[in-house]
């Protein structure tokens, strides 16, 4: 693609940032804390940005870069996010590039030469580039306006998204202490920030922490039966049609699901690292450029996708952490619209992690810390409340009203009994048996069931032997995980996932100990939640029968997008945004003019695609 000359800075810092939003971004105002982020690096400052995804981090070091002289160095760990993010930074008129792993020698050093000519407004370097000597040697000879540190919570070995090759972003600080820095992540607890304030050297730069709420997502946790058959009616139910992202904990699973999915008339694609280099990037493209494909994945997929229409995110496994559970979430309504955040969880997910933090070779500190991140991500799954209070009470933020009106425990509250009697029948066959062995058995013994085992071991004979039989076996599944989440309960690795007492099972076994258990009606949790939330009822999607303001106009903006993105080699949201041809549908211009007042149309979008948006328009009937 040709290159556009460089945006006129002659007016240097002081360039009014809303006129720059509103030409180049064709935005009308700033959201939030962002015209404060702007100001502040803008005039030289650095600090640390958390802001929920969607939320607008990127205009907070891209609108910084157009208004101070230089470029602007971005450190972003995946190609894809590079790719995607320069591509829709060309289309709005900013000259912008990458440099990473993917380009041929001759592409870099055409790079390179750019940016020392001052050609360039945004460069994207992948970490493991950047602290290179050669790289180093390059920026030291060109301007640099600032440095971005994108998912910066990749510095810290507290984080859910570790990566090595951050560690050494500090020697930024160390070769250029007067180019601002702004570190930006998502999301980070406490530990988190003050890892990466001292490994960036940020101490005493402002932190600009936004509410981390995202309303727009409905969160809904169900007790995991049959996963796959769970997820393919939920997406039949809730979300036919619709793009999503499916998250499996192994590269086995992913393929299972893809597969299954697929059997079931849903377009869906598997997404690990095990698979071939360019199948993996053929399904990503799909993915991104074509309407209702659904990923299924390993974690290591999503992180920087820009796909704004991701209508659901699904988990059939326990993720690490709270954190990690709420980056992956986020990857759903980047575009605002209502979305569903989804998990079948079981007490398997519960033993499966802490046996994989007892086999991690990481000291016993980072064990210490990863129980208690998983505790906390167990807790949000058990909880009786709301789960957005909890997920967000995390992360310290609290909420005023104490119902969001938009997860399932919100709209239909579990009913609660007293399980002290249960608490203390499930303890006492856990301690007769010898604390040896896993639910499955622990369960034959109280229900009574004369298996080969429960003779084997004499079971049958135990005064515990059948004196469950007032539940099935689903019901003191329930009860055996609840009980492992307060705590009164642990899976022993050492054992193979045996079931062992805790310290605090002593008190419920005594009585002195109170146990509440949810109740679980059936079948109850695992229906498709559906009604109205406090705010009323959520608003469809755009492109659901009834939710788009002139059907036809709107089909034919999409069809002369996909055509557009197809012969640009593109994503279809980079060429524009949904809520771009929303806004088109709905207001019909007339002319240019009308068409530029609409979010999304800049200068260069009004000047590339302005006539033909206002034929589809006139040739369209309302």
């Amino acid at each position: 693609m040709t290159a556009q000359p460089a945006l006129d800075r002659a007016s240097g810092p002081s360039r009014d940032a809303l006129s720059v939003l509103h030409s180049v971004f064709g935005l009308p105002g700033f959201r939030g804390a962002q015209g404060e982020i702007i100001r502040h690096v803008t005039e030289g400052g650095n600090c640390l940005v958390l802001m929920p995804t969607g939320g607008g981090k990127s205009l907070c070091y891209q609108l910084p870069s157009l208004l101070r002289e230089g470029c602007g160095i971005v450190v972003s760990p995946l190609i894809a996010l590079m790719r995607d993010q320069v591509a829709g930074l060309i289309e709005a008129g900013v000259n912008a590039a990458a440099l990473n792993s993917s380009l041929t020698y001759e592409e870099a050093s055409d790079i390179e030469r750019r940016l020392l000519a001052g050609d360039l407004d945004l460069l994207y370097v992948a970490p493991e580039r950047l602290v290179t000597p050669r790289c180093l040697s390059l920026l030291a000879r060109a301007k640099v306006a600032l440095f971005a540190i994108d998912e910066a919570h990749c510095v810290s070995q507290w984080g859910h998204d570790f990566r090595p090759e951050y560690v050494g972003l500090s020697i930024i600080a160390e070769r250029f202490p007067d180019v601002p820095r702004i570190a930006l992540t998502a999301t980070a607890d406490e530990m988190t920030r003050k890892e990466i304030v001292a490994r960036l050297q940020l101490t005493g730069a402002p932190q600009f922490v936004s509410s981390f709420d995202r309303p727009n997502i409905r969160y809904e946790i169900v007790d995991k039966q049959n996963a796959t058959t769970q997820l393919k009616n939920f997406i039949k139910e809730r979300h036919a049609g619709d793009a999503g992202v499916v998250y499996c904990l192994s590269r086995a699973k992913v393929e299972d699901v893809a597969a299954a999915l697929s059997e079931a008339g849903i377009p869906a694609l598997p997404y690990h690292a095990g698979l071939d280099a360019g199948v993996r990037a053929r399904h990503q493209d799909r993915f991104l450029n074509e309407d209702g494909i659904v990923i299924v994945a390993t974690v290591a997929f999503g992180m920087g996708i820009d796909k704004p229409d991701v209508r659901f995110v699904a988990h059939l496994d326990l993720p690490k952490s709270i954190e990690a559970y709420y980056q992956e979430t986020g990857r759903a309504g980047r575009d605002g619209k209502p979305s569903t955040a989804w998990m079948a969880y079981g007490l398997s997910d519960i033993v499966q992690q802490r046996r994989m933090i007892d086999e991690s070779t990481g000291s016993d500190a980072f064990k210490r810390v990863s129980v208690g991140k998983l505790d906390a991500l167990v807790a949000l799954a058990e909880t009786v409340h709301c789960r957005r209070q909890r997920l967000l009470g995390y992360f310290g933020e609290t909420r005023a009203e104490e119902s969001c009106g938009n997860c399932d425990n919100c709209l239909t509250p579990p009913k609660m009994r007293d399980g002290k009697v249960l608490a203390q029948k499930l303890l006492s066959c856990v301690y007769r048996t010898g604390q040896r062995f896993g639910a499955m058995h622990l369960i034959d013994v109280l229900v009574g069931r004369l298996t080969e085992k429960v003779t084997q071991f004499g079971h049958d004979k135990l005064s515990v032997f059948g004196i469950g039989r007032e539940l099935n076996e689903k019901q003191w599944r329930t009860v055996l995980r609840q009980l492992v989440a307060m705590g009164h309960l642990r899976a022993d690795s050492d054992a193979f996932g045996a079931l062992v007492l805790t310290d605090s099972a002593r008190g419920v076994l005594k009585g002195e100990t109170a146990v509440m258990l949810r109740e679980q009606p059936e079948g109850a949790r695992n229906r498709a939640v559906r009604g109205k939330s406090r705010r009323g009822e959520l608003a469809p999607a755009a492109d659901s029968p009834g939710g788009v303001a002139n059907p036809a106009l709107h089909a034919a903006l999409r069809a002369w997008r996909s055509d557009v993105a197809r012969q640009r080699g593109v994503p279809a949201y980079v060429v524009l945004h949904d809520s771009t041809i929303d806004g088109i549908a709905a207001m019909r211009p007339d002319t240019l003019g009308e068409l530029r007042n609409i979010a999304g149309i800049g200068d260069k979008k009004l000047e590339h695609y302005g006539d033909e948006l206002l034929r589809i328009v006139k040739s369209t009937d309302g």
